[in-house]
């Protein structure tokens, strides 16, 4: 059954008018139909985040991954090129590859014992002359990502034969992207394996979420807060002049917290900035670097970032380091988060155990950040499947900062691209995520006036 035959759900048909008035229909985080929707045109047209390049340094290494829910294989061949191969075996369909990481030079069916090199290449099928002699084995390689790029260590894929290139999807969100990624000449460097749990709630939840829900964290956080993990300017109440967020950039979305006129440079110390200088990046990309706090985006559909400085016991300073995210969905209920903890490659190891020590205590499965949040996630999926929900087509509130509700405008000055906003008292982020969201579920474009 191919894409086109699965037709937009009732649900979410009309959902157009919803999106202006600043509202969502619950159906859209636990609805069967809209689920399989999205595999379709989202998982299956969108570039995705696979993994970073120091997961796999060596000719051979590999691991495993998906892209919605199907499973594939990165892999940096002996021509040292990357590749990302379906894990099913082109016989009869088994999966070549059963554990998740590795090095090797090729993969042989467990079933029938069809042979494979690393790069996807058959070479051996048994009892060929007997029962294959006029197979072409050239016919018979593994499938493989039609569209694989390497952007600044990290690695995406799309299987969408006529995805438009990585860098035109990413289109002016670049300009927040590279900062996170570029500040060093050496870039950023995964620390240890990923992390990865369950968590019952839908993929959209923590993919809105880091597109900017400034308002959540002094209730949901309020015990980090309190412990004195975290400054209440990182992490505290919405505030004008300190809490930024930018939305509709290219489809994509960010929020930053700041200190304009200090230099705290994501807590990161002076060991580590000294390494830094502008590079790739422009005047005043660096210097937003500089006066920042954090920073908090997600690149459509469902890879996010968080660069920050924290601690894990109020009398240790803070430590600065990245943390990546991908929400894997798992079903309309269920997603798997995976979790990467980076740092400058030319940090200290000293430094680099400390950001990853700093890391798992606040953003991993037993992380004091992310209990609170899939404390809380997994109670809107379960009200989304309500009964009452569909029947009085319950719609839930995205109107904090839109029209009326704020005094604030849309900044005129702002130095970088999309909609800025000097108050992080909104939700401009989680609507631009929202329609890009239905956009690419019903292959339209939409206007929405009176954004912010």
């Amino acid at each position: 059954m191919t894409e086109q035959a699965f037709a937009v759900p009732v649900s979410i048909e009309n959902m157009v008018d919803d999106l202006r008035e600043g509202l969502l229909p619950a159906a859209v985080f636990h609805d069967r139909e809209v689920y399989d929707l999205e595999l379709r045109r989202i998982f299956a047209k969108s570039w995705v985040y696979i993994g970073h390049e120091t997961e796999i340094p060596n000719r051979g290494d590999f691991v495993t991954r998906n892209i919605g829910e199907d499973p594939f294989i990165l892999i940096r061949d002996e021509q040292d090129e990357l590749r990302v191969l379906l894990n099913a075996c082109r016989h009869r369909g088994a999966q070549v590859c059963r554990v998740q990481a590795g090095n090797t030079k090729g993969f042989v069916c467990p079933f029938h014992g069809w042979a494979y090199r690393n790069s996807g290449e058959l070479i051996g099928v048994p009892v060929r002359s007997q029962g294959y002699a006029s197979l072409d084995l050239k016919e018979w390689n593994l499938f493989a990502a039609p569209h694989v790029t390497n952007y600044m260590g990290l690695i995406f894929a799309n299987l969408d034969p006529d995805a438009v290139p990585f860098e035109e999807y990413l289109g002016d969100y670049k300009w927040y992207f590279d900062i996170q990624f570029a500040l060093s000449d050496g870039g950023m460097e995964v620390l240890g394996e990923p992390h990865r749990w369950l968590v019952d709630a839908n993929w959209k939840q923590g993919a809105e979420n880091f597109c900017g829900d400034s308002s959540h964290t002094q209730m949901t956080h309020r015990s980090v807060l309190e412990a004195g993990i975290i400054d209440s300017v990182a992490a505290g109440a919405p505030k004008e002049g300190t809490g930024l967020h930018v939305h509709d950039c290219s489809g994509h979305a960010i929020s930053i917290r700041q200190l304009p006129g200090e230099a705290p440079f994501i807590s990161y110390p002076e060991e580590v900035t000294h390494h830094f200088h502008t590079g790739v990046l422009s005047q005043d990309q660096f210097d937003l670097a500089k006066r920042s706090l954090l920073h908090n985006g997600t690149l459509f559909p469902n890879f996010s970032f968080l660069h920050i400085g924290l601690s894990d016991s109020p009398q240790k300073p803070q430590t600065g380091f990245l943390t990546l995210r991908v929400w894997q969905p798992k079903g309309p209920g269920q997603m798997e988060i995976w979790n990467w903890v980076l740092a400058p490659r030319e940090a200290s190891p000293e430094y680099k155990r400390r950001a990853y020590q700093v890391g798992m205590s606040s953003f991993s499965p037993s992380g004091s950040f992310e209990q609170d949040d899939v404390a809380v996630w997994p109670g809107v999926t379960r009200t989304a499947g309500t009964v009452f929900a569909e029947l009085n087509k319950v719609r839930f509130n995205y109107q904090m900062g839109m029209g009326d509700m704020s005094t604030s405008k849309p900044l005129t000055d702002w130095v970088g691209p999309g909609v800025a906003n000097s108050t992080n008292a909104g939700e401009g982020g989680l609507r631009t995520f929202h329609k890009t969201w239905y956009e690419r579920m019903t292959n339209t474009k939409i206007e929405i006036g009176d954004h912010d």
